[in-house]
């Protein structure tokens, strides 16, 4: 690694602390909201009324594709904002839902909007992290562009992530824009080969 990339990586982590610390603050007064899993927040269409950040358990953004695939936006854990650009938008484009049993701070649009407009710095933080998702983003679409199955699952576990249990593996394919069946056959083949 370059030595301006970690320090831009040094700076990445001391900006999510801040931002960890700032949002906690902001969030520490709103209502608290508990979803069973399966359990929906949103729909796509809906409008946005409120910032929601997990406490505990996965929100997952979930898109169903015009050939049925359901693709994977966003898995927010403890600590994330679920679906941030929501808070510009006029409705979500996407549908969530606990992947688990999962506790979530509500806070108003226009609360979390009046916030940026009172603190620079909150807006500064804020506009960093946003900047971070979009990276994100863009790394995930590189990875679901790749033609081959096998290239897509070395790129996403090359990015850090890990296979959950057997049971939830459903979530990498639709993380990675396949099939359910293509992703077992990868495993499958994997397994055979080690």
């Amino acid at each position: 690694m370059y030595p301006g990339c970690l320090l831009q990586a040094t700076d990445r982590l001391h900006m999510i602390a801040i931002m960890s610390d700032a949002l906690q603050a902001l969030f520490s007064q709103a209502s608290v909201l508990h979803l069973a899993p399966g359990q929906m927040l949103f729909h796509a269409g809906d409008t946005p009324q409120s910032l929601f950040l997990v406490r505990a358990g996965v929100i997952a953004l979930r898109r169903n594709t015009s050939h049925g695939h359901t693709l994977v936006l966003q898995r927010a854990q403890a600590g994330q904002i679920v679906a941030e650009a929501s808070v510009y938008s006029d409705c979500y484009h996407c549908d969530a839902v606990a992947n688990e049993a999962s506790q979530l701070a509500s806070l108003p649009r226009s609360a979390f909007l009046a916030a940026l407009d009172r603190d620079p710095g909150l807006a500064r933080v804020w506009s960093s992290r946003l900047a971070r998702e979009v990276q994100i983003a863009r790394t995930r679409a590189e990875i679901r562009s790749l033609p081959r199955v096998a290239d897509r699952l070395d790129a996403w576990l090359g990015e850090g992530n890990a296979l959950p249990e057997k049971g939830a593996w459903h979530q990498v394919a639709a993380e990675l824009g396949i099939s359910r069946e293509a992703l077992y056959r990868e495993l499958s083949r994997r397994r055979h080969t080690v």
